[in-house]
């Protein structure tokens, strides 16, 4: 993490932006402290986010949107992942692991709510569990593949029984796999609805504008310092600073570009939060349509593609590079970047082989920056090796997931995957890549039923068949970035799950 609070050059520049800073009614007071009418703190916030959830059930929708906003802040888990990536309790206060490691009994807190206010219990669970096995379309549900059982031993005890052995299990609940829900949800449309037992409910959507939470006096780890807060969604990273700079909005989450980001830092008022992500770039290919289901093509475009060069410009430079979809926080994690180093003559000798020395091909794009900023150097890297491609942008979310995700009509992509160890989700044969993924499911399998060693070993070697394979190409691994206000805390500077945790912000007193 890197917190940087730049230093103000002239005292006009700092007055200037600390009052832009403030909503309307607000005042600044002193050093980073921000009042309303009367001298009250301020209990309200404004954040501006890229992406817009399609709705609000991603049991159903895939699509990084919807957890991103709902996890921790509305839905909440038996157990959480802390910014050191360490499994901590959350709606569990404990479990205990029998000597097999098949059987989980967890231990529930009492006193837990709902936001209709429906008590929380061992049945809630049981249903949750159940429902991602029967109900759920979302890919990342294979996730709850390994329980055999889910069973409420009392009102706050429930016992899960695996069908083997797991490394990943506990890791995966705190993701949005592990999201409780009401055990009856009759009546209840989940793309319009979310009840859940987090600090905050959601109070408004205004579809293609904002979504509004609302703070819960009666949860049960206390009311949270916030009232409201306000996610405005705004894909155009110039409005977005231009927003914050005109104190429409108080915080920007990954929705300014590294360039911007600088610039906010050198005009003071400001801070600029860096931490970490597990949100990989994917250069996606459809391993399922020519000249993709050819190894050699997919090689050859791994060579052709300059990933530095690609991070510098969509990224501003921020963020890490890595090969595979393993984050160097995983415990699997590996430096295979020398793989594929940046070679167009390497990637011609391949295109000659694969006797695709003339080809065409589509890159379909979502509209959002980062992706249509790297497209673009894509082609123009692609074009050195002689392959000619066509930009085809997609509206997101709506489009893009229809026609690439759902109907994997496309033959090259651009997207940001930021579901938490999703490798083996993103690389499976029904995903939308449709890569082949008959040998790394088994290694996977015995790997996850091993040692805690057999477990990293297998795992490294499953990424490196991947990366080897090339079934898409990794370009970066995107950093978290926040600007905002300089009297804003608790922002959390690592997104270690899909989730953008807003439960410990607050003002500054």
């Amino acid at each position: 993490m890197v917190v940087r609070r730049p230093f103000v050059a002239a005292l006009v520049v700092a007055v200037t932006f600390a009052l832009a800073a403030c909503s309307a009614g607000m005042t600044a007071v002193g050093e980073g402290t921000v009042v309303g009418p009367g001298g009250a703190a301020r209990t309200d916030v404004t954040i501006a986010v890229a992406a817009e959830p399609v709705n609000l059930d991603f049991t159903t929708t895939s699509g990084a949107a919807i957890p991103q906003l709902l996890m921790n802040n509305v839905y909440e888990t038996l157990v959480k992942i802390d910014q050191d990536g360490a499994i901590v309790p959350l709606l569990a206060e404990s479990w205990d692991v029998s000597g097999d490691r098949t059987q989980y009994t967890f231990h529930l807190r009492s006193g837990v709510t709902f936001s209709d206010g429906r008590p929380f219990t061992a049945d809630d669970v049981v249903a949750s569990f159940d429902r991602v096995r029967t109900d759920w379309l979302n890919a990342i549900s294979a996730k709850m593949d390994v329980v055999a059982s889910t069973t409420a031993l009392d009102e706050h005890t429930v016992r899960v029984t695996l069908t083997r052995p797991s490394n990943a299990w506990l890791f995966d609940l705190g993701t949005s796999v592990g999201a409780i829900f009401p055990a009856d949800l009759t009546g209840v449309d989940l793309r319009t609805e979310a009840i859940g037992t987090g600090p905050y409910r959601v109070l408004s959507v205004r579809q293609g504008d904002r979504i509004v939470l609302a703070g819960r006096p009666e949860y049960w780890g206390g009311p949270p310092a916030m009232t409201t807060i306000t996610v405005r969604y705004l894909s155009d990273p110039t409005s977005a600073v231009n927003a914050l700079r005109a104190g429409d909005v108080d915080m920007l989450f990954n929705s300014a570009t590294g360039d911007q980001v600088r610039q906010l830092a050198r005009l003071g008022g400001f801070q600029v939060v860096e931490g970490t992500s597990t949100g990989e770039v994917l250069l996606s290919f459809n391993n399922r349509v020519p000249p993709f289901d050819d190894v050699r093509v997919r090689r050859a475009f791994a060579y052709a593609i300059d990933r530095q060069a690609i991070m510098d410009t969509a990224s501003g430079g921020y963020g890490t590079l890595v090969a595979a979809m393993v984050t160097p926080q995983d415990p699997y994690y590996e430096d295979l970047t020398g793989l594929f180093p940046y070679d167009p003559a390497r990637a011609r000798e391949l295109l000659a082989q694969a006797g695709a020395t003339d080809l065409d091909v589509t890159l379909t794009v979502p509209s959002l920056t980062y992706a249509t900023t790297a497209a673009e150097l894509i082609v123009s890297q692609l074009a050195q090796v002689g392959v000619r491609v066509r930009i085809a942008t997609a509206e997101f979310p709506a489009v893009w997931l229809d026609q690439v995700f759902t109907r994997h009509d496309f033959q090259m992509s651009v997207i940001q995957h930021s579901e938490a160890r999703d490798m083996l989700t993103v690389f499976s044969r029904d995903y939308y890549l449709g890569f082949d993924d008959s040998t790394i499911a088994p290694l996977a399998a015995a790997a996850d039923a091993g040692t805690w060693q057999e477990y990293v070993d297998g795992m490294k070697q499953v990424a490196r068949h991947i990366v080897e394979q090339a079934g898409g190409v990794v370009l970066y691994l995107a950093p978290t970035l926040t600007v905002a206000d300089e009297a804003l805390t608790g922002i959390k500077p690592n997104a270690v799950t899909e989730s953008m945790d807003l439960t410990t912000l607050a003002w500054a007193p």
